[in-house]
């Protein structure tokens, strides 16, 4: 750690100004973080500071709560939350963003220090939530909250958390996995004996090994194999061959023989081999299921919404469901609180965040008789709003289902690993084949029934299987820790495969509210100024939004009247004055052609022309280098909805032909479907619900979100916006990825080249088998997982 500034708040680091709040000759950047830090103090919780300078975080929020918590009062929204309760003691988990480091899991895990209801809690720091178990008796849930918050670790209340249901087919993975490892040890126990040259066994105990070995095995193969069975069907009926093909003809051929075996001749059979076979196959793939755990992309739009909302009936508060929420009913929104459904300001002066839904962060003002778009966050006092739609009709549902109206092109990149399967499968069974036709022309039906298992028993693709799930599962977990967060390992490869790339403008290659603006023209009074301002706040548009921040210190004045017209400007009465802003020919009835490096924004004032102001785009840092490294290997284009305005800014970059300007969300998704048609596999940049449409069309979706926990749906992968200048490396990574996976496709066939010489020879052992497949399969893992962080290290 740096050395501390001499003028660092102790609790959380900040500058604390040139009026820091002083307490036991500590400093403070507010009373917020004195307080946590005394709450710390008087409960002996030193070691929060101890394991990390200054861990805190800025508390910004008071830790007078007052009803802000008062629907967790209500009986129905406890009983979505509590996941358990027996007597007094409950269970709940919650989702807390902001735990970053280890002070942070110190304390969580210690809250018991904090209140003595609290009986015991643990942090899953990749998921960033927080499991409680407490003393209804003595601490409430609403209480324990609001005592979270206090610290400034405040949970997540969304819906979708409160829905989250335990994941059923997660459970049933590891009763299978825990089925077939037992089994496994058990059967290689009872098959010791054979496995040394000692005094052979006699013949009766040998034959009850083999049938209390045959008992065991059945459940396994039954139950814990039963999901390669389903998915070589499944695949069959759909003409297609996918790895799980040879893997279930495998197990089942070992089924049978091992059968006919112990039931017909009293032989061994091969129960060891088969669980052995089972068991690792299923390791392999809760190894990848782990890798989905540090971002949940599987959310619909409640995941934005509060679980409860503060309903007025007859003039009396009261806490309903999300669900419960009809039209006409009158709601409480207060600061930092989303709005559940469209609606009518009916009081209260509005100030609402529309970053979810257009990407920009400007607060929007909304006066009374405003409507007012779900899915906004009102960032100041208490609003009072009427209902106008139900919540599963408002105009976020129809954003958010937009992508519906595309699909992903199918079938347009197969698996590697289905497409080695294929062939693979066919030669091993044609191996087989001829194995076993070479020994029944020779007389020997035992050796050549012999054959035929063995070849297919240790060219069984278990390496094969675990090769793709363990090193892009890796290389997953490497993308998280640097910022870039992966919807599923089909997602690496197809990243791998792209040739052609596409850029939104505005809030992907641009930083929101970052903007130069300059005015040229006759000189505007204050008073002028002040109108303009008062004008622009109603808008989202981005020019909108860069004016306001240009005037963010006048003085605000609510409109007499407000009109937007989309793609061309706004006009409002301010203060008795006619304000018109926008395009050169809304605002003047002529345009001059001519270049610009530079959005404008015209406005007239009292149909006066006054002027325009010069508005030029603030790019993230890095995108020149990045733009410059990716267009030597792929076909780069832009597509904004602005004008062309930054036409000239970005054509070092951009061939001219290949921006695209003035646009429209379905615009730019027929525009890459167009691509497609010309046989491109294209990545799609871009942020917010705009962009859906595009974002669903590509063959990749990538978000760039200045919080990662904030992005579109349609998304594949979010980066995270400070991390923008990786992008390069974060793609030619997969392609080293994908080159990993094809060793270690080299070093699983080279196993079974062996085994196979050594199976067509007839003298391939049981023994021999179980002992090449896990040795396979331990070496494909311990080659994929070491290679993929080593280049990680290097490359990232």
């Amino acid at each position: 750690m740096g050395k501390k500034q001499e003028n660092s708040c102790v609790h959380c680091g900040a500058d604390c100004g040139n009026s820091p709040v002083i307490s036991n000759d500590l400093k403070f950047c507010c009373n917020g973080c004195k307080t946590v830090y005394q709450l710390l103090n008087e409960n002996k919780l030193y070691n929060y500071y101890n394991l990390e300078e200054t861990p805190g975080i800025k508390v910004e929020a008071t830790t007078e709560f007052g009803n802000k918590y008062a629907f967790l009062d209500n009986d129905e929204v406890k009983a979505k939350l509590i996941s358990f309760t027996e007597g007094n003691i409950s269970k709940v988990k919650f989702y807390i963003p902001v735990i970053h480091c280890a002070s942070c899991i110190w304390l969580l895990e210690h809250l018991q220090k904090l209140h003595q209801g609290i009986r015991h809690s643990f942090v899953n720091f990749t998921r960033k939530e927080v499991d409680i178990t407490f003393d209804e008796t003595k601490i409430t849930l609403r209480q324990l909250v609001e005592l979270l918050a206090s610290i400034h670790y405040i949970p997540d209340l969304s819906q979708s958390l409160a829905d989250k249901k335990e994941d059923k087919s997660y459970k049933k993975l590891l009763y299978k996995i825990g089925l077939a490892g037992f089994v496994f040890v058990n059967v290689m126990t009872y098959s010791l004996p054979a496995y040394f040259n000692g005094e052979p066994l006699s013949e009766k105990l040998q034959s009850l090994f083999s049938i209390l070995s045959y008992i065991l095995v059945v459940p396994v193969a039954f139950y814990s194999g039963s999901d390669y069975y389903i998915s070589a069907i499944k695949n069959l009926l759909k003409k297609n061959i996918s790895i799980d093909l040879p893997i279930a003809l495998g197990i089942i051929v070992l089924f049978l023989v091992t059968s006919y075996e112990v039931i017909f001749t009293g032989g061994p059979g091969y129960s060891d081999s088969l669980s052995g076979l089972i068991f690792f196959l299923l390791v392999g793939k809760w190894y990848q299921s782990k890798t989905y755990e540090a971002l949940s992309f599987e959310r619909n739009y409640k995941s934005y919404f509060p679980i409860a909302v503060t309903k007025i009936n007859k003039q009396i508060e009261e806490s309903i469901l999300l669900e419960k929420i009809e039209v006409d009913d009158e709601l409480i929104i207060r600061n930092k609180e989303l709005i559940p459904a469209d609606a009518e300001l009916i009081d209260g002066d509005g100030q609402i965040d529309y970053s979810f839904v257009t990407g920009e962060s400007a607060p929007v003002a909304k006066k009374k008789g405003d409507f007012i778009y779900a899915g906004g966050r009102q960032m100041g006092g208490i609003i009072k709003i009427k209902v106008k739609k139900e919540v599963n009709q408002s105009h976020l549902t129809k954003l958010w289902n937009q992508d519906k109206t595309y699909e992903k092109p199918s079938d347009t990149l197969k698996t590697l690993s289905d497409r080695v399967s294929k062939y693979f499968t066919l030669i091993v069974i044609a191996i087989a084949l001829g194995g076993f036709s070479f020994w029944l022309a020779k007389g020997e039906s035992h050796t050549a029934i012999f054959v035929f298992t063995a070849v297919l028993i240790v060219a069984c693709p278990c390496a094969l299987a675990l090769s793709i799930p363990f090193t892009f599962g890796n290389t997953m977990r490497l993308f998280g820790k640097n910022g870039l967060y992966i919807k599923n390992t089909d997602v690496i490869e197809k990243l791998s495969h792209i040739n052609t790339i596409v850029f939104d403008k505005t809030g992907t290659l641009t930083q929101p509210n970052q903007t130069k603006v300059n005015y040229s023209g006759t000189a505007l009074n204050n008073t002028e100024e002040e109108a303009i301002f008062s004008l622009t706040k109603q808008s989202t548009h981005p020019l909108s939004a860069a004016l306001t921040q240009f005037f963010n210190k006048l003085n605000y004045t609510t409109p007499e009247h407000f009109v937007e017209v989309a793609g061309r400007g706004i006009f409002g009465k301010v203060n008795g004055m006619d304000i018109r802003l926008g395009s050169e020919e809304y605002v003047t009835g002529s345009s001059v052609a001519g270049e610009s490096k530079s959005s404008m924004v015209y406005v007239a004032i009292n149909n006066q022309e006054k002027g325009h102001f010069t508005i030029s785009n603030q790019y993230r840092d890095g995108f020149g280098r990045v733009l410059n490294t990716l267009k030597e290997k792929f076909n780069l284009f832009l597509i904004s909805g602005d004008n062309d305005a930054e036409a000239q800014n970005l054509s070092g970059y951009f061939d001219l032909k290949r921006m695209l300007f003035n646009q429209k969300p379905g615009d730019k998704a027929a525009f890459i479907e167009a691509q497609q048609h010309k046989g491109n596999t294209v990545l799609m940049t871009g942020d917010g619900l705009n962009d859906a449409g595009a974002l669903m069309q590509s063959d990749v979706a990538l978000t760039i979100a200045d919080k990662v926990y904030h992005f579109s749906p349609a998304s594949d992968a979010v980066l995270e916006a400070d991390k923008f200048h990786r992008l390069a490396n974060f793609i030619r990574f997969t392609r080293t990825s994908l080159n990993i996976v094809k060793l270690s496709f080299a070093i699983s066939f080279f196993y079974n080249i062996i085994g196979i010489g050594f199976a067509l020879t007839g003298n391939l052992s049981p023994v021999v088998a179980a002992i090449l497949m896990p040795i396979s399969s331990v070496s494909v893992v311990a080659f994929a997982t070491f290679v993929t962080r080593l280049a990680g290290k290097i490359k990232l």
